[in-house]
């Protein structure tokens, strides 16, 4: 008896040992199973990284070589990962170049906890040398931030950034430190995960009465239609969800940001949804009788024209943040919830069904545009690359199994038109906020978060430019990571809008690169660049067989223009096939 109530003593009272605030910071890490950080030091960080010398075998850190790299390689790790990204960076300049990833990771919901230094808490308001307000700064991009002052604060403080960092709808989180409480001894009685906060509801309560009234919607609609956006991901619901399309025959289209979700050729997979998405997704939307959303927020790549939207169909919005549920298009049942909870509880109770005649009408549009657009993309008769080609390539030689990281563009654009994928946290871009220089960063990333799979980066001209000096990283830490550059000298996405819109005044599209290939072998990475279809294939085959990095520029058509289209200011079922019907 005596035994047990010394052990009982025990486990409620951890000894009280002397750390550092700096060292409570890296055993808060190795208590959330963080394995990799990425970052660059400063003056206001340096005793975090002091710190982090005496934990560099439980640690891996990756230094960048820009901050904004740090924070996209981290929004890579945890989209591909699941797993939460883990940010350094000092500050003053090291923290607000965090700004854009902040902002990119909370509209497209990615899980990151940032680290910042800070000045002296003494000299906080002093203008001192690199102070700046980041609490302020990043309050607007950031799902919660604090600043700690004190080292007895940090044990807690960072259980509760981990825990709303990657609950409920994921998010950015920023904790700033000052550089007292990162030197200031005090004791630590260890580290307890967060698992509530009274404050803070993560998850909303499922109410029963509103799954069975979308039931009943789904069990009488002639003609329902399902889009689905990244929430099946997040959580973690990819299984349920095909339980849900399957039972109840119902056509699903993905948005961006959805994509991998299901595999590609899923046979009731009907496309993407969106501005350059498929034509039968768009115009069908406004022909369905009930809409299933789940997972996704209606914002306007995906609606076109509000008042156009829809305007016939039922609305079934699943989704877990009550915020995103009637802001933009309203909902007839709001459905709140985790859709890993949520599916589940809706398809117990729907019929089982199949829509063959609705079906079908997809498939007619499928085939218009394959005949217009997609023959054409694939398999062109002119000498000229298109980007099209080059993807479907891709596709037969990496068989839907690689992590391909877009960055932002046409490049984009085609590659989530012709990627396939077979496997979940496949598609990894900037969805929301549309960064140029997100996906070399990203990809570097994404190779920390899953080493055992191959990472492809395709990247236009003009956004490779913008974080290049990542290939120093590369150089550095060498990660496995698959570049491949369609150039086609053109800011293409600008070009093309500038084309269809403005009578083509070029202003400013037509963008100068340096020659890729030896910038890369500035960094030791081997490479080549190829213009020719006879040469097409087998290097891609060498790019993706290369033991290590290897960049592959493939230059492509100049004035190449990606269809369809929905145009600004028209509805979803205004898209268009090509440039004469606009």
């Amino acid at each position: 008896m005596e035994t047990l109530t010394t052990q009982k003593e025990k486990t409620a009272s951890p000894a009280i040992v002397t750390k550092s605030g700096s060292q409570a910071v890296l055993e808060a890490f190795l208590a959330e199973g963080v394995d990799t950080v990425f970052g660059y030091p400063g003056g206001a960080i340096m005793p975090i990284y002091d710190a982090l010398y005496d934990y560099n075998d439980k640690l891996k850190h990756i230094l960048v070589r820009h901050e904004q790299g740090a924070i996209h390689a981290a929004q890579g790790y945890a989209r591909v990962s699941g797993r939460t990204g883990v940010v350094f960076a000092t500050s003053g300049p090291g923290a607000t170049n965090l700004v854009t990833g902040l902002a990119d990771a909370m509209i497209d919901s990615t899980p990151v906890v940032c680290i910042t230094g800070q000045v002296f808490a003494h000299l906080l308001g002093t203008d001192a040398f690199q102070e700046t307000d980041v609490i302020n700064i990043t309050t607007p991009v950031t799902k919660w931030n604090y600043q700690v002052t004190d080292a007895n604060e940090i044990p807690h403080v960072l259980a509760k950034a981990f825990y709303i960092a990657n609950s409920g709808r994921p998010g950015p989180v920023l904790v700033d430190i000052t550089k007292n409480a990162q030197l200031q001894l005090f004791d630590y009685a260890g580290y307890e995960k967060c698992t509530h906060i009274r404050s803070y509801r993560p998850k909303p309560i499922v109410r029963k009465e509103y799954i069975e009234q979308a039931a009943e919607l789904i069990n009488k609609a002639e003609r329902p239609f399902v889009i689905f956006g990244q929430g099946v991901i997040l959580g973690k619901a990819e299984k349920e969800f095909i339980q849900f399309i399957e039972k109840a025959g119902i056509p699903a289209a993905w948005t961006i940001m959805g994509m991998s979700a299901i595999p590609t050729d899923h046979p009731l997979g009907v496309g993407m949804l969106g501005m350059h998405g498929n034509y039968g997704p768009n115009v069908l939307t406004n022909e369905c009788d009930v809409v299933i959303a789940v997972g996704m927020r209606f914002d306007d790549r995906v609606t076109g024209r509000l008042d156009k939207y829809a305007k016939q169909a039922k609305l079934i919005h699943l989704d877990i943040d009550p915020s995103e549920i009637d802001k933009n298009v309203k909902a007839d049942v709001p459905v709140w919830g985790d859709c890993k909870e949520t599916l589940p509880l809706l398809s117990k109770l729907l019929e089982q069904k199949v829509y063959p005649q609705w079906l079908q009408k997809f498939r007619e549009y499928e085939k218009m545009e394959m005949d217009k657009v997609i023959h054409d993309e694939l398999n062109p008769t002119g000498e000229i690359l298109t980007m099209g080609e080059v993807i479907n390539t891709l596709n037969e030689l990496s068989k839907g199994v690689a992590v391909i990281v877009t960055d932002v563009g046409q490049h984009q654009m085609v590659a989530c038109r012709y990627a396939k994928y077979n496997q979940s946290k496949s598609n990894i871009t900037s969805g929301g906020l549309g960064t140029m220089g997100y996906a070399l960063p990203a990809s570097i990333g994404a190779y920390y978060g899953a080493p055992d799979r191959k990472i492809v980066a395709i990247i236009g001209d003009g956004g490779f430019q913008m974080t290049l000096q990542e290939l120093g990283t590369i150089m550095q830490f060498k990660p496995d990571v698959k570049i491949l550059i369609l150039n086609n000298n053109f800011l293409g996405m600008v070009r093309q809008w500038q084309q269809l819109f403005h009578e083509k005044r070029y202003s400013f599209v037509d963008i100068q690169s340096p020659d890729f290939v030896q910038v890369a072998k500035g960094f030791g990475i081997p490479g080549k660049s190829i213009s020719r279809r006879e040469e097409l294939k087998s290097s891609l085959e060498e790019f993706l067989n290369s033991k290590g990095t290897y960049l592959l520029e493939v230059m492509v058509g100049k004035e190449n223009n990606v269809f369809p289209m929905v145009p600004q200011g028209r509805g979803v079922a205004e898209i268009v096939l090509c440039k004469e019907d606009i």
